[in-house]
């Protein structure tokens, strides 16, 4: 129900410029996001790789209305790749597709995300291209495999709680495309996607068995101690590699457990965001962790 609630508030405009303006909720989003600018995200990512762990950087931004803005999104992901090879920082980058104009052109969208790709191949980086609610699963596929054909370092994200997963990991893995797998954030129907926690996580194990079966090095994404302990039990069973494969977690939640795993010889990346336009993932980060919105709540009562 709190989930439900944070995801329905995030689409209210009077909500958004109150939560904007509220020092409490920038407390609060400080502590899942990196800073607005990418000298700050560079020196987070830089901090992490001295505690022997990897960094994706992600410039916050989703669903431009613009062609100049999903423009202007493609240049900042160029510089910093630019920066990222400069720095000689361990980290690739994350980026959504509505950010460089899903919603306007996929034609656009798709020369804008060969040109961030092309640029990450040419410095030895990497673009983790984030999946985003169910309306642009097919399209966003769709992307990914027609750039995959031209460059390698591109790879996707599944969302472990759809119905479809399944069948878009044996597609990817059949192509070679690495692949991070994650629950999910966004609030999809009953009618396409697990209801239960149980159900989710069920499935979230099966996709893991395939994608650490499958031989090519995917990222393993979650908090959960449970689906962490499977994922090492199975690795183990199967004697596959702990740097066969990468745990990913978020900036800012659970760093005891990162650095925990890190310690202990698998590979950890962090989901470093940056930016300005933090509102709708901090609004996702409260609906996923209830501790965290009634923190929020709790400061905006006082």
């Amino acid at each position: 129900m709190l989930r439900h609630t944070f995801l329905y508030l995030s689409r209210q405009k009077a909500v958004q410029r109150f939560l904007l303006a509220s020092a409490a909720a920038r407390r609060v989003a400080d502590r899942f996001v990196a800073g607005e600018t990418l000298s700050q995200a560079a020196a987070v990512a830089r901090e992490l790789n001295s505690k022997g762990m990897l960094a994706t950087l992600d410039h916050l931004g989703e669903n431009v209305s613009t062609a100049p803005q999903a423009a202007a999104a493609r240049d900042c992901y160029i510089e910093t790749l630019a920066e990222i090879q400069h720095q000689e920082i361990r980290s690739g980058i994350s980026i959504k597709l509505t950010q460089l104009g899903l919603d306007i052109s996929e034609a656009e969208c798709a020369a804008n995300l060969e040109a961030v790709v092309q640029c990450a191949e040419e410095t030895g980086s990497f673009v983790r291209v984030d999946m985003e609610g169910s309306a642009y699963t097919d399209r966003t596929l769709t992307l990914i495999k027609q750039v995959r054909e031209k460059h390698r370092a591109v790879g996707a994200v599944i969302q472990a709680y759809l119905f479809r997963s399944e069948g878009d990991v044996r597609d990817l893995v059949s192509r070679g495309i690495t692949i991070r797998l994650c629950k999910g954030a966004y609030n999809e129907p009953p009618s396409i996607a697990f209801a239960s926690k149980a159900d989710v996580d069920r499935n979230y194990a099966h996709l893991m068995r395939i994608l650490l079966s499958n031989g090519v090095y995917h990222a393993i994404a979650t908090h959960d101690p449970k689906m962490i302990s499977e994922t090492c039990r199975f690795a183990a069973e199967c004697n596959v590699c702990k740097t066969a494969f990468e745990f990913q977690m978020l900036y800012g939640i659970r760093t005891d457990l990162q650095e925990r795993l890190a310690h202990e010889g698998y590979r950890v990346r962090v989901y470093v965001p940056f930016g300005r336009e933090w509102f709708a993932y901090f609004m996702r980060r409260l609906a996923e962790r209830p501790a965290n919105a009634l923190f929020l709540l709790r400061n905006l009562l006082r």
